[in-house]
Order: C-alpha cells, then sequence, then structure tokens
C-alpha cells in the first residue's frame, strides 16, 4: 500500500524535463477531468429539471405511440428517470422496442461488464507492480507498464492478465451470439415480423430488360411454395414531374390558408383573402386560394389520366419485386446465385419496405452502380486523407505550448490553470467536432453510389465510419503523440528505439484518455439532454412549420442515429481494451463510459426514441460484434510490440512473446470460428422454418436457450421460462456451470406465458395472410399516387366553412379538406393532435 501512495511523490515538481513533462501530463489529465465532470453534471441537472416540464421532447413514447408500447409513466422527483429505465425488463424492452434497440442495449452492457472487471483486476494486479517499477516514471505515467524495468519477472502478471481479458473476452462474444441467433432465427418467424407485407417480398436488381414478368416467375418457382405474384418496377420521369409539383402545390395551398385562418382569428372576423399577380391573367390580381385550387385539380385530373394509360407511359426498370407464397423461400432466393452471367439479376433483398427504398437509385444501371461504387471509394480515401491533415493541423493549433509561443496568447504563459484546460479539454473537442461532420458526407456518398435501400446505407455505413475513425481519431492521435517522437528521438541512435517503445507508446494513453473522458461525461450528457430536439421542438414550429401537417412532424419523436452510435462506442472499446494492460486508467474510465450509456440509453429507448426508423432484425449486432474483435486484435499488436520492446537475453521475455503471440494465434482460430458459425448468414435457417411449420406456437414463444440443460429437467413449463430469461440474459458474462449452480439454489418467480408477446389486435389488423399486390403497395411512389390531395388546415370555425366547400368545389372530387385535429387558439396559435394521421 505504501507504494500506492507514494504516486504522490512523483508529482512533486522539479525543473527537469522529464517532470515538467510529468506535471503537465497530470495538469493536462486533472483540468480535463475537472472540467468534462462539471460540465456533465450541470447538463444533468438541467435535463432532471426540464425534464418534467418537455414531455414531448423527454417522453413522448408515453404518449404518442400505441398504447401496447406506451411505458410507465415517470415520477416528477429530480432523479425518478434512473430507476425508472432500469426497472424496465429486457423481455419488455424486446418487446416494446425492438430486437435491434434490445441487441444494442445488451452489448453497452458487455462493454460495461468487460471494463468493469478488467478495471478490478487491473487495480489489484497491475496497477501495483507498475507503481513499484523502477523505470523512474512519474504522474500518471508511474501506473502504466512503461514503469515496469525490462528484466522484470513481474511482466508476467501484464502476460497473465491480459491472455486472461482476451479468453473471457472472446468467451462472451461467442455466447452474445449464440444469443442473437436464437433471437434472431425467434424474431424472423414472430407474427410481429411476418405479417409485415415485405416479409415474404425479395427485391432482384439487374433484370435484363428482355425478360418478361413470366420468364420471372417461372425462374422462382423452384422456390418452396411458389411464387404468388411478381411485379417489374416501372416509372414515368413525366409522373414524377408532375406528382412533385401536386405536392408543391398542396404545400403551398396548406400554408396559405393556415396563416389566412391565424389572421382571421386573431382579427375575430373574416378577412379579404389575399391576392397575387399571375401571368395567365396578364398579372392582374386575382385570388390566391382559386388560383392554387385549380393548379391542384388539374395536376390531380393529369395524375388521374396518367393512370388509365399506364402501359404506354410507363418505362420499365432493372429491377422486379417477388412475392413468395412461404417466407424461407425469399431467404432462400436471397442466399441463392440466380444467373451464372455476369451483371444479370445479381443481388436479391429480403424484407422489403416501401419507405426503405430509394426509389431514385433504383434507374440507376447494374455499370453506373459500379463506376459509383468505385468513385466512392476513392472519395473516402481522399476524404481520410483530407481529414487527416485538418485533424493534424488543428489540434496542432489548440496545442496550448504552440499558442503560448505566439505574442497574442503570451498571457497564456505561467497560467497553469489555464494551460491545463486548453490542453485537456481543446484538442479532444476540435477532434469531436470533425468527426461528427463526416458520417453526413459518408452517408451522401453511399447514396450516391446507388445503394437502394436506406438501411443498407446505414449498415454500410456503420462499418465505413468505424474504420475512418480508427485511422483518425486512434492511429494518428497515437502516431502524432509517439510514434513520432519515438522517430525524432532515435535518429542516429537507432539501437534506442526498442528503450523509447516501452516510455513512449503507454505515454500515448494520456491523448486517449482525454478524449474517452470527454465522450464520457459531456457526451453522456448532451445525449441525455437532447438538446437540439429541444430547441428545435420550438425554433422549427415558430420558424419553419406554417401549416398542422408541418407543425405535426416537426414534433414527432426523434429517431436514433444507430449508424454513427455504433462505431463510436466500438473505436471507445477498443481505446479501452487496447490500453487496459499498458495503462489501466484508460479501461477505468471506458467502464465509467459504458455505465453512463448504458443507463442513458435505457431510458431514451424506453421514453424518448421512435423504434420504427431502425427495424433491420438485428444485423447490426454481429457487425458490431466484428468491431470488437477488431479491438482485441489491436491490443494484441500493441501487447506484442510491448514484449518484443522489452526482449532481453533471458529465456523469461522469449517465453512472454511467444505467450502474447500464441494469444494471437488462438484469437485468429476463435475469430474463424465466429465468421464460420455465426456470421456465414443473416437470413432465415430452413431448421427454424421447419420447427415453425410443425409447431405454429414456436413463433410466438421466447426461444429456448437452455441447450438440452439437464438442470432445466423437470421443472414447470413457468419455472422453465423463468430459467430460459436468465440464461439469454447472463450466459454470455458468467460460465454456464455458476449460473446452473445459482439457478439450483434460487426459486425464480414463474415468468408470464408467452402469449403476452403477442402484439394487439390493432397492431396486427394493419398486417397481411399473405396477400399482399405489389402493384399496390411496391411500385414507385409516383405509382403509387392517387389523383386526389387532402389538405389538412385549421378550418372548424364556422366561418371558415364556406371556404371549404369552395375548395372542395372546385377541386372536382379531387380535393378534399380536413380540419379535425386541428385549431387556432384565441391567441393565434395552431394547435395540433400529435396522434392524428392524414
Amino acid at each position: 500500500m505504501d507504494s500506492i501512495f507514494n504516486i504522490t511523490g512523483h508529482l512533486a515538481p522539479s525543473q527537469d524535463d522529464d517532470t515538467q513533462d510529468t506535471s503537465s501530463s497530470i495538469r493536462t489529465f486533472v483540468s480535463s477531468l475537472v472540467l468534462n465532470a462539471s460540465v456533465a453534471l450541470l447538463i444533468f441537472l438541467a435535463f432532471s429539471l426540464l425534464r418534467p416540464r418537455f414531455r414531448r421532447v423527454y417522453a413522448p413514447r408515453t404518449y404518442a405511440i400505441n398504447k401496447s408500447k406506451r411505458p410507465l409513466p415517470v415520477g416528477n422527483g429530480l432523479f425518478s428517470w434512473i430507476p425508472a429505465a432500469l426497472r424496465v425488463p429486457d423481455t419488455e424492452i424486446i418487446k416494446k422496442s425492438g430486437l435491434d434497440t434490445y441487441l444494442f442495449l445488451r452489448s453497452i452492457r458487455t462493454k460495461f461488464i468487460v471494463f468493469s472487471v478488467l478495471s478490478l483486476a487491473s487495480a489489484a494486479s497491475i496497477v501495483p507492480v507498475n507503481v513499484r517499477g523502477t523505470m523512474g516514471q512519474r504522474g500518471l505515467n508511474s501506473l502504466s507498464m512503461g514503469n515496469v524495468d525490462a528484466k522484470s519477472d513481474w511482466l508476467w502478471a501484464h502476460v497473465t492478465l491480459f491472455a486472461l481479458a482476451v479468453a473471457w473476452t472472446m468467451r462472451a462474444l461467442i455466447g452474445e451470439l449464440r444469443v442473437y441467433m436464437g433471437l434472431r432465427m425467434w424474431w424472423l418467424t414472430h407474427p410481429q415480423t411476418t405479417r409485415r407485407p415485405g416479409a415474404a417480398v425479395v427485391l432482384v436488381s439487374d433484370v435484363p430488360a428482355n425478360m418478361s414478368d413470366k420468364q420471372l416467375e417461372n425462374l422462382f418457382e423452384v422456390f418452396p411454395g411458389g411464387v404468388g405474384q411478381v411485379f417489374v418496377n416501372r416509372t414515368s420521369r413525366r409522373l414524377k414531374k408532375l406528382v412533385e409539383r401536386r405536392d408543391r402545390l398542396a404545400k403551398r395551398l396548406e400554408r396559405e390558408l393556415t396563416g389566412f385562418a391565424v389572421k382571421c382569428t386573431r382579427a375575430g372576423q373574416l378577412l379579404a383573402r389575399p391576392q397575387t399577380r399571375a401571368a395567365k391573367s396578364m398579372f392582374k390580381p386575382c385570388d390566391v386560394f382559386e388560383q392554387c385550387a385549380d393548379a391542384l385539380a388539374e395536376c390531380n385530373k393529369q395524375i388521374a389520366r396518367s393512370a388509365q394509360n399506364r402501359a404506354g407511359e410507363l418505362e420499365r426498370q432493372s429491377t422486379a419485386l417477388v412475392r413468395f407464397r412461404r417466407q424461407i423461400a425469399a431467404h432462400m432466393a436471397a442466399q441463392t446465385t440466380l444467373d451464372s452471367r455476369p451483371f444479370r439479376l445479381g443481388r436479391v433483398t429480403t424484407d422489403v419496405d416501401p419507405e426503405d427504398v430509394i426509389w431514385a437509385n433504383l434507374e440507376i444501371s447494374c455499370w453506373s452502380r459500379r463506376i459509383r461504387g468505385y468513385a466512392s471509394f476513392v472519395a473516402t480515401l481522399a476524404l481520410t486523407v483530407t481529414w487527416t491533415a485538418i485533424s493534424a493541423v488543428l489540434s496542432t493549433l489548440v496545442q496550448v505550448e504552440s499558442l503560448a509561443q505566439l505574442d497574442r496568447f503570451a498571457w497564456l504563459r505561467g497560467h497553469s490553470l489555464l494551460l491545463g484546460l486548453f490542453s485537456g479539454a481543446v484538442p479532444s473537442l476540435v477532434m469531436a467536432l470533425l468527426m461528427a461532420v463526416m458520417p453526413r458526407l459518408l452517408r451522401a456518398l453511399l447514396y450516391l453510389e446507388g445503394t437502394p435501400r436506406r438501411s443498407e446505407i446505414r449498415l454500410r455505413l456503420l462499418h465505413r465510419y468505424f474504420w475512418f475513425q480508427v485511422w483518425n481519431v486512434y492511429l494518428v492521435t497515437i502516431f502524432s503523440t509517439s510514434v513520432f517522437q519515438i522517430a525524432v528521438q532515435s535518429l542516429g541512435r537507432p539501437a534506442q528505439i526498442f528503450e523509447l517503445v516501452q516510455t513512449q507508446v503507454p505515454q500515448s494513453a494520456t491523448s486517449i484518455l482525454t478524449y474517452v473522458l470527454l465522450l464520457s461525461f459531456v457526451g453522456a450528457a448532451k445525449e441525455i439532454l437532447q438538446g437540439v430536439p429541444l430547441a428545435l421542438r420550438y425554433l422549427k414550429p415558430l420558424l419553419l412549420a406554417k401549416s398542422p401537417r408541418e407543425l405535426q412532424r416537426a414534433e414527432r419523436p426523434g429517431e436514433f442515429k444507430w449508424e454513427s452510435a455504433i462505431p463510436t462506442h466500438s473505436v471507445i472499446f477498443l481505446m479501452g481494451f487496447s490500453y487496459a494492460v499498458l495503462q489501466p486508467v484508460v479501461s477505468w474510465f471506458a467502464a465509467v463510459y459504458f455505465g453512463l450509456f448504458y443507463v442513458i440509453y435505457r431510458y431514451q429507448f424506453v421514453y424518448v426514441y421512435n423504434d420504427r426508423a431502425w427495424s433491420v432484425h438485428g444485423v447490426s449486432f454481429p457487425r458490431a460484434v466484428q468491431q470488437m474483435v477488431a479491438g482485441v486484435y489491436v491490443s494484441e499488436l500493441f501487447m506484442l510490440a510491448m514484449m518484443v520492446a522489452k526482449l532481453q537475453r533471458s529465456a523469461s521475455a522469449i517465453l512472454r512473446v511467444v505467450a502474447v503471440a500464441l494469444v494471437l494465434v488462438l484469437t485468429v482460430v476463435v475469430h474463424l470460428y465466429i465468421n464460420d458459425e455465426y456470421m456465414r448468414s443473416d437470413h432465415l435457417s430452413v431448421r427454424r422454418a421447419a420447427d415453425v411449420d410443425a409447431n405454429p406456437q414456436m413463433a410466438t414463444e421466447f426461444p429456448s436457450l437452455l441447450d438440452n440443460d439437464d438442470s432445466a429437467s423437470g421443472l414447470a413449463s413457468d419455472e422453465l421460462r423463468a430459467h430460459n430469461r436468465v440464461f439469454a440474459t447472463y450466459r454470455s458474462l458468467v460460465p454456464d456451470i455458476v449460473l446452473r449452480w445459482v439457478l439450483r439454489a434460487v426459486t425464480l418467480t414463474p415468468e408470464a406465458r408467452d402469449g403476452d408477446w403477442m402484439d394487439s389486435e390493432e397492431e396486427l389488423a394493419g398486417g397481411h395472410d399473405g396477400d399482399v399486390d405489389l402493384a399496390r403497395q411496391f411500385s414507385s411512389p409516383e405509382v403509387r399516387a392517387r389523383p386526389e390531395s387532402t389538405l389538412w388546415v385549421p378550418l372548424a370555425d364556422p366561418m371558415f366553412g364556406p371556404l371549404a366547400r369552395e375548395l372542395e368545389r372546385r377541386g372536382r372530387g379531387t380535393i378534399r379538406v380536413a380540419t379535425q385535429g386541428a385549431e387556432v387558439t384565441t391567441r393565434g396559435k395552431v394547435r395540433v393532435d400529435a396522434d392524428m394521421e392524414i
């Protein structure tokens, strides 16, 4: 214990360079910790005070969604939201927020537990060894492995802890993937999924122009159950422009009518109608409402005429939709080579949702799509290089030592508090701001490639953004703080490279640590405060929303940007795991990071976020696991480099290198096993489909994860369900033998019957029973457009009755005026019903 308290002795100031570096690192760390923690505390307090007063921002799911998915209300206490978020069972999260949400929360919880155990283990084992080191490191560096002499056998403590950490983490990932596979197969066959119109529909790309609908049908008839319908997509540029013009006119007319209703309500009487000057009337004043209504009616008339002549007007596209009679046939078709010739029937996509399809990209030919893909890849590389240069320049400019050399910032010299704040907070803040811009650019490139679905763009962005951050946030930071220093200091003295690696690489943890601190406290607080949605809640309706429809859209629950959040969390995992043994302090704050985000995300998904936009049936989870495996690989390379740098002419030192190399080899073997067993396919298995056909009740029961466990034999069905869900929650983190022992010793409360997993009849009423009209539900928006417009305006007051009837009369049956759910208050404010669907 004395050696631990002697850390303070290392912090004593002196005049040599080493002590200056030590005081700088301590100053940077402490200043960053105090600043970020203080800002986070203020933000958390602001959220706790604002939350009860702004339910539409902080708890919209308590009233704005289907009643069966609404959570219990949160109390008005300052911190009552924390127990409210934690008391929701995992099974309720799956039912009310979806499988994707649950698996994401599960991955955050797994990372939190991994780093919590690593933090405790490192504090009890290697930190005392590091502090007793003889390399003369001071401050934070005295806690790192760089303070342990290369000749010391105490390095075996680091190697042992590292090997155990890797083994336990890889075992946990395999356990998580086993749970994922069981849950995904269950979710794909659950009525909530199978009743969706696109459950048995596939989108086929690169359809040859000379292939008829009948030929397509014959091609897919080989799959079980046969084909229910084939529909080749068609479009019309003229019709598309006509529908877009019709929608713009309807939007303008809704805005004009809403503004007119507000002015009349404030005046207490019917005012003169607004006038405009049009070219058709020789620029004479004409009534705005009459002009827009006539133009709107004419557009609808032309759309109706186009519908009667679809065959001659619509152009055939190179994509088609195929509806199978059985769901398993759709998943089998997606895994089959349909044509051996290149660029023919090359892509088959399952689980098609019309709202998810990017219809404009379906018009792109296969050749154009490939050229765009290559161009997008080159552009991504160029962005990466550009961002690297920008990050390096800005990071250099905000370094306090550089600023203090300028005459304009000479006042910084001698102010240790300001120096610490600048060096601890500003570089990390600049890096975080740069990273926040990149997802938009990458998303735009993926869109320009011709990607046919929005969900596919988000899945591809998840992968691309992760590696972008690994390079720009992680590797560039390490290069600038350690590798560059090693190269400079070893010029002319190559023999010192190994010695410098031992000290410089662990010292680079300071920059990583400040970044983790920023995201742990300020990032988590920013997520819970929802500052931008809170501001838009008032600014958007005030400045941009001018009609009931726009007001309703402005107040909808926000969507979770999972495609950028998952890579960011994976990068933090990579940072924490790669430095868990080199500098244990990083793993301590990584545990804080994932612990805070786990509590916050549970609240956000239960009470705030709209889960409809995240429905990829869990396939984002194995991609997140692969990113975690990448973090394990990086940590092994770091550890191997440190062991090689500390290599001495002794059998013990050589064995340490061999041991770390063996851990790397075993990780590769386990990774190959993961790829073979759990990454082969995201599709429904034939075994699961056959089991559900034989016993349809399986589709509504929570999946069994007991794997024929003997300890569960003889239990009643309700007790078996309880045991099963305990295994589903904890088996990846706790050895099975321990779980079985605990389950034998503890009596569990029987779970509710799995019939509760069935959605209400109201929810399932919008589904289908295998009868889907592809032409009506899955054609492009312009083809699906109906030749009529519904204007949602606040004209319920009797004085506006003649105006509403006149608009409908001018529309000649193509215009309908809806006034329900929208009104103008006595103060002249438009109020809408958030649940109204017009």
